[in-house]
């Protein structure tokens, strides 16, 4: 079963967090939502809180198949300014791993020096979260198409 992490920070798009990891866990990605803010407890970026399955460990993330990052103004600053982050980002690519971000989170990955000479795109709007997140599962090799039919995505 492959791994995946969504790292949560105060202010993050609560729809982009909570899709990513619903549709990771539908199509059987062993997946944990892990909050970089030292508690469980996230305050999302509209006031919705949520409940992460525990706190990010650097050490974790260096077994991950993916790594995910959800946008929203705030979480993205959180994210791009933890150097733990961006280290595990760093080593997550270099081991071939999927990362991925959604909306205003590119913007973490390009301050992780990951994005020179790729093409990206960067949204501030939720729309897309599950279809991101079909992709992401499409990368592990999940049954993204099934899924994301179940779910009247496509």
């Amino acid at each position: 079963m492959k791994r995946a992490l969504v790292l949560l920070a105060d202010g993050c798009e609560e729809l982009e967090a909570v899709s990513i990891v619903d549709v990771l866990r539908r199509g059987g990605a062993e997946t944990a939502a892990l909050s970089i803010a030292g508690r469980t407890e996230i305050a999302g970026a509209h006031g919705i809180r949520i409940l992460a399955d525990g706190l990010f460990d650097p050490a974790a993330a260096a077994s991950a198949d993916a790594i995910a990052l959800p946008g929203g103004m705030g979480g993205m600053r959180a994210l791009r300014d933890s150097p733990a982050v961006l280290d595990a980002l760093r080593a997550a690519a270099a081991r071939g791993a999927v990362v991925a971000a959604v909306c205003a989170a590119p913007a973490v990955l390009d301050a992780a020096g990951l994005l020179a000479g790729r093409r990206f795109c960067c949204y501030p709007g939720p729309g897309t979260a599950a279809l991101f997140a079909a992709e992401i599962l499409r990368a592990l090799g999940g049954p993204a198409d099934d899924v994301a039919a179940a779910m009247l995505l496509r």
